[in-house]
């Protein structure tokens, strides 16, 4: 999957983007100035995460005991999405940062001409639901992950 863009702002991916999910517009979510509203893009980039998951590390997803969280999201905005666009969220892993976190850089795109519509930088943290405290991320994600990625992260 491509992702270079025409757009200098854009930067250029670190790692290649080897999951694609493709997303549906509607019509509620389109704002006043026509084009997809700044907290719809922060839903399609959960879509993304969920599927990522699910498709990466399917035996270790059990959404009722999900061992990991969001932290910290970051959004850079770069062009306007409009309600007849087909666009997608393209996911990448983009490092560890440890045993307890790793970080995903995310993109939705114009499936069309490869334009860059937004770039979410996100932590995810282990968590352990009983005692709601910081954890080790199971060793199971990470094989899958690097395995997925074909590179150590």
């Amino acid at each position: 999957m491509a992702t270079s863009s025409s757009n200098p702002r854009v930067p250029v991916p670190e790692f290649p983007f080897r999951h694609e999910v493709p997303l549906q517009i509607r019509f509620n979510d389109i704002d006043m100035l026509g084009h997809l509203n700044n907290a719809v893009y922060i839903q399609f980039f959960d879509l993304g995460k969920s599927h990522y998951f699910q498709d990466v590390v399917p035996e270790a997803v059990n959404w009722k005991r999900i061992n990991i969280v969001v932290a910290n999201i970051n959004c850079d905005f770069f062009a306007p999405t409009y309600i007849t666009e087909p666009i997608a969220v393209r996911t990448t892993v983009t490092r560890m940062g440890g045993e307890k976190s790793f970080e995903l850089e995310q993109r939705i795109v114009n499936t069309d001409t490869d334009e860059v519509k937004c770039i979410a930088r996100t932590i995810m943290v282990g968590f352990d639901i009983t005692t709601g405290k910081s954890a080790p991320i199971d060793p199971r994600w990470i094989e899958a992950l690097e395995s997925f990625e074909k590179r150590k992260l």
